[in-house]
């Protein structure tokens, strides 16, 4: 997609008001309103890179103004379409403009660099940034994976001189990311000439572009067999390898006959659905299937980008979001794996969305439509926020409606918790969930120990802190997390953390909100597997998907035992989430507080130190698991 087009030439009824025609064409179609360095860089950027194509007589030359990358909200500046001069073949440049007049080298960083415009916060080297859009487009843009000779990226500086930028220069330019400043400006426009042919109009060749197949290209995918399936810790046992046969099966013979089918793995935490998913993107990878990951949770993504493509960083545009796919053409992909289901949402719309860009169409939809075999891999009992719709039967009822067949898959075995079913079968009756829990039955559940797992009842933060700094000092992992019963504060303007989780005398920050660590606390995304993350206390948000060696878990006032019940205390919980019972009812409220509990009490691989602020639930607790 691209927020305007048109050829060189074409501009010029537009140019005078191209800034406020843009910013128009972007509001319309993301639901926001560009900062005042877009702006102004398509007042300033746009004509001096038009005067150039012009003064080197390429008027014919289309323009892609804001060309979004596929599968991502990041967008291109512009990108130029034309036939080779050479080659005779379509000819594509990525443009990324700049209106910087100084830069210099960040400390000894090769690939940073600092601006005095932002201050002290450094920022890639503009090389680097259109060598990574081309590479993006090269792996998932069909036309120019066939002929990747037939793309270029330059990064433009037109307000700079050498000597304001000569740090720039150390690093040395290729044909997907090199630098030209105004002072270099006519071998800029020769450099042009290069690349496209004059006189030839360059319509045909954009709309090849703009309409080309989106999927991950063949080199990828061997750079992803090679990165993903090989790691030694995917190793699957039992129906973790059925399930992973019967999808490769599925997509053989979707291949093979023109057909569509859904499966549905499910199963609880531990029984390996990660692991399948990423088996299955090897091996796919492997065989040269188009497939991409995907999944609801921003922290398992970029936790599974860091992971997985840790020595080939191109592995990481292989993981991609739930609503990445809202524009995707029916089937493109051979398989699409959905990690972590239960979290698929309503629609793709975010509270950005303008209401008339609000389809309606469901996220679900989507997903079953971009692939010939969607994997819907979920745990029903970990769908925690409201709006969250992964569950078997909403599946089963849109692939129904669209006449897809859908295979389902349960997994028994337990991979985390020790293994231990028994824990797992206990939290789930602890808190109601499953029938024969602690209830108005009589039937009173208590935990009646198991080798491989540890259960704790402990009677203060500090006790529990205590217990899992020992577990830490023996060289295993371990995290806190809590119930959101308490305010999040942003960090100080020092950097400190603000500890907002208090409990008496004791108090600790939650974990960070965004992407930049900040006074030592890693970001969210990576709170749950850097050792860092020690320091604070997650929220379901950030422990969701993954998993420790030891979980402590703070039940807060928002669920007490009452009368001989679980009773969820709306009033004390403080996720916004769930502020408005207009469309989350005390029903909804109830449920979802449960499996926000049920999520936190199943992290851990070898053991669980339990404490409820509530003095009546805590009896409650030491008597049953004690």
């Amino acid at each position: 997609m691209t927020l305007y087009r048109q050829s060189v030439a074409g501009f010029s009824p537009v140019e005078a008001h191209l800034a406020d025609l843009l910013a128009e064409q972007m509001t319309l179609r993301t639901g926001r309103t560009p900062s005042t360095g877009e702006y102004r860089s398509w007042q300033r950027s746009i004509p001096a890179l038009r005067a150039d194509l012009l003064s080197a007589g390429l008027g014919d030359v289309e323009m892609l103004v804001e060309y979004q990358l596929p599968l991502t909200s990041k967008r291109a500046d512009v990108v130029l379409a034309g036939r080779h001069p050479t080659t005779g073949g379509p000819s594509y440049l990525v443009v990324e403009l700049k209106q910087w007049s100084h830069a210099e080298q960040f400390e000894d960083s090769d690939s940073l660099v600092r601006i005095e415009e932002y201050g002290s916060r450094p920022v890639t080297h503009p090389a680097l940034q259109v060598r990574d859009y081309c590479d993006y487009l090269l792996g998932f843009t069909a036309v120019l994976a066939d002929d990747p000779e037939s793309l270029a990226g330059v990064a433009y500086l037109h307000n700079a001189t050498d000597s304001g930028v000569e740090d720039l220069f150390r690093l040395p330019g290729d044909r997907l990311g090199s630098v030209f400043t105004g002072q270099r400006r006519g071998e800029f426009q020769e450099f042009l000439k290069t690349r496209f042919a004059p006189g030839v109009s360059g319509a045909s060749d954009a709309d090849r572009l703009l309409g080309s197949r989106i999927a991950p290209s063949k080199q990828l995918l061997a750079v992803a067999a090679e990165e993903v399936q090989r790691r030694e810790m995917f190793v699957l046992l039992d129906e973790q390898r059925d399930a992973y046969n019967y999808v490769l099966h599925a997509v053989e013979r979707a291949r093979r006959s023109n057909t569509k089918t859904a499966v549905i793995v499910s199963g609880g935490p531990g029984s390996g659905k990660s692991v399948i998913a990423l088996s299955l993107l090897g091996e796919m990878s492997r065989q040269g299937r188009t497939v991409l990951h995907a999944t609801g949770s921003r922290s398992f993504t970029q936790t599974l980008r860091k992971v997985a493509g840790k020595r080939a960083p191109r592995v990481q545009k292989m993981f991609q979001y739930f609503n990445s796919f809202a524009g995707a053409f029916p089937n493109d992909l051979d398989a699409l794996i959905l990690d972590e289901a239960h979290r698929i949402r309503e629609t793709s719309a975010s509270r950005w969305t303008r209401a008339e860009h609000r389809t309606g169409k469901p996220q679900v939809e989507e997903l079953l439509d971009a692939a010939r075999v969607p994997v819907f891999l979920l745990d029903e009992f970990q769908v925690v926020r409201p709006g969250e719709k992964g569950t078997t039967a909403d599946i089963e009822g849109h692939a129904a409606a669209h006449g897809i067949e859908v295979v389902k898959i349960d997994l028994d075995a337990q991979f985390r918790c020790g293994g231990s079913q028994e824990y797992v079968t206990w939290v789930k009756r602890l808190l109601e969930l499953v029938p024969g829990g602690t209830g108005g039955t009589g039937d009173q559940i208590e935990w009646a120990g198991d080798e491989h797992f540890d259960v704790e009842v402990v009677d203060s933060p500090y006790e529990m802190e205590a217990y899992l700094a020992t577990k830490l000092e023996g060289g295993y992992s371990a995290r806190m997390a809590a119930g959101y019963c308490w305010p999040w504060s942003d960090p100080r303007p020092d950097g400190s953390l603000v500890p907002d989780v208090r409990i008496g005398e004791w108090a600790k920050p939650w974990n960070l909100k965004g992407d930049r660590a900040i006074g030592g606390a890693p970001a969210a995304a990576l709170w749950a597997t850097d050792p860092a993350g020690f320091g604070q206390v997650g929220c379901v948000y950030t422990a969701q998907g993954f998993e420790y060696d030891y979980a402590g878990v703070i039940l807060g006032p928002d669920l007490v035992w009452r009368d001989g019940k679980w009773v969820a205390v709306r009033a004390a919980n403080k996720d916004p989430d769930f502020r408005n019972r207009t469309t989350v009812s005390d029903a909804d409220f109830d449920r979802l507080v449960r499996n926000v509990y049920k999520v936190l009490l199943t992290r851990g691989m070898r053991g669980v130190a339990i404490l409820s602020t509530d003095h009546e639930t805590h009896e409650r607790l030491q008597k049953l698991a004690t």
